[in-house]
């Protein structure tokens, strides 16, 4: 994707999060730079295939404080399949929430989605490895 359209898509999805794209630079990196109150910042590295840089997208932090946090972004983009610019963005914000004094909202997420789900198989169920005999 070239540069100027990822650009777009963070100056998008800052207009709806309470991040500012604050610096945005192609020339040795395709670097896109946030920060938000109170003092947090975080930068994505976005891949290049054109030139043979990075292949999958790189978020980090400057600041010591910011960067536990960013470890379930960085887990999901080194997880299986390409990622977008949009998918990232979304979880270093639901990485964040906590410092950016919002609630948590996977746990009610998780809590909606397992709502009708059994908690043990019916006795039309075998499970597997036990015999029924």
């Amino acid at each position: 994707m070239e540069f100027k359209q990822l650009v777009e898509v963070a100056e998008k999805w800052c207009s709806s999060v309470p991040f500012d794209l604050i610096f945005a630079e192609e020339d040795d990196e395709r670097r896109l730079d946030f920060y938000a109150e109170p003092g947090i910042s975080f930068y994505v590295l976005c891949p290049d295939n054109m030139t043979g840089g990075t292949e999958n997208f790189h978020v980090w932090s400057e600041s010591e404080d910011c960067l536990p946090f960013l470890q379930l972004a960085q887990d999901y983009i080194s997880s299986c399949g390409k990622k977008t610019l949009l998918e990232v963005l979304d979880k270093v914000f639901t990485s964040f929430r906590p410092l950016l004094g919002l609630p948590d909202i996977d746990d009610e997420t998780f809590e909606q989605y397992h709502a009708g789900v059994e908690e043990e198989p019916g006795p039309d169920h075998q499970q597997m490895g036990v015999s029924q005999q």
